[in-house]
């Protein structure tokens, strides 16, 4: 039986992760929950799964008495004697301290946070080396790697080709999108997933942040990494190895795969629900170049990933001011890349050494951001 602490879970990710669990009672159990707000939904879900532990982060009136409360439990939780597998679903740069202390703990982290590995990547492998947990990637792209690497190294590899599906803007040009709102890109024509990573899936900054994830994972440099717009969302990465053969894992657009594939890795575990795949039906398979153009933000992330240092975690940071202020109409669409720009500019610098001094990093990125999000809003308001 593997005990999972499931951090986010009334999210999407923790949503589909207990649908996973509840049909694979033999195998799983969930010991302990946790999740920022939501406090009906979790408990709902402690009433059903029965934990030993959960946790609201910001509680109101409403939470259990009984539940833990703020960032240090969630961190906890992770760390308790009665968890195998942390489920890290939790949303943004909140999700990098329970990731740390997972591991420092020895702890197998099920990860769907890519900003763990983004903003504090070398934090990670140190608490990697400490503590000897190990990481299992929960993102479709990354569990796809995952599976087409086992049984070679990073040198064995030529290179790695992550697939993006497009967005809902795949094909829009520049001027087409000065004019969309939050409700156009809420519209994921192939994943139904949060409200923040579906506005990252149509600027495609989320396929920079997975860019700079796959660099931090298998260990691969940035200039062995490409990405191709791939709409049917079926082909989920390509290895392409030194000897020219290329392995790609495929799969219908669900979730609830590389979350069963992160539980039991390196088991499988046969799922009924999960689709059987028809190739004729899927057919035909489509891929096309990023446009740079039309979608700023993959460029820009890219290159904070290159030039290291705190640059990830200040385009982490900036970015998740810039979708939050896009979702509540405080900044139109193309807008969102030159906030982003200007917080590197401004308070990118070398690697922090430890958590406290990236959380002071993170904090003065947001501070420039909101400040540029004003900047640029005006700007876009002149006749």
């Amino acid at each position: 039986m593997i005990r999972i602490a499931l951090l986010g879970s009334t999210g999407s990710i923790g949503e589909s992760t207990l649908a996973v669990v509840e049909r694979h009672p033999d195998r799983f159990r969930v010991t302990a929950l946790g999740a920022r707000r939501s406090c009906e939904r979790l408990r709902a879900q402690a009433e059903r799964h029965g934990p030993t532990a959960t946790v609201l982060v910001e509680p109101d009136d409403a939470a259990d008495p009984a539940w833990g409360r703020g960032t240090e439990a969630l961190c906890a939780l992770g760390t308790r004697p009665d968890v195998d597998v942390v489920v890290n679903a939790v949303v943004g740069f909140a999700g990098l301290a329970p990731t740390l202390a997972a591991l420092e703990a020895g702890k197998r982290v099920a990860l769907a946070n890519k900003e763990s590995l983004v903003a504090g990547g070398p934090l990670v492998a140190r608490a990697l080396e400490r503590g000897g947990g190990t990481i299992v990637p929960i993102d479709s792209e990354h569990s796809a790697i995952l599976q087409c690497l086992s049984g070679y190294e990073p040198d064995d590899v030529a290179r790695l080709v992550l697939t993006a599906s497009g967005g809902p803007f795949r094909g829009w040009s520049r001027d087409a999108l000065r004019a969309v709102g939050p409700s156009d890109a809420l519209r994921h024509p192939t994943w139904n997933m949060g409200s923040k990573i579906t506005v990252d899936s149509a600027t495609l900054a989320n396929k920079a942040l997975e860019v700079i994830e796959a660099h931090v994972l298998y260990g691969i440099d940035f200039d062995r990494i490409d990405v191709v717009v791939h709409p049917q969302s079926i082909v989920h990465s390509f290895v392409e190895f030194h000897d020219g053969s290329v392995l790609a894992q495929l799969g219908y657009p669900t979730m609830e795969l590389p979350i069963l594939i992160a539980l039991s890795h390196p088991e499988r575990v046969p799922d009924a629900e999960l689709r059987t795949f028809d190739p004729v039906r899927m057919s035909p398979l489509t891929f096309e170049p990023v446009d740079d153009d039309a979608f700023p933000l993959f460029g820009v992330g890219v290159r904070a990933g290159r030039a290291g240092g705190t640059a990830p975690a200040v385009f982490n940071a900036a970015n998740e001011v810039a979708v939050a202020s896009f979702l509540d109409g405080r900044l139109p669409f193309l807008e969102m890349a030159g906030v982003v720009e200007d917080t590197l500019a401004a308070i990118a610098g070398p690697e922090a050494p430890d958590l406290a001094a990236l959380e002071d990093v993170d904090a003065r990125a947001r501070a420039h951001a909101r400040a540029a999000v004003a900047v640029h809003a005006r700007a876009e308001a002149r006749p």
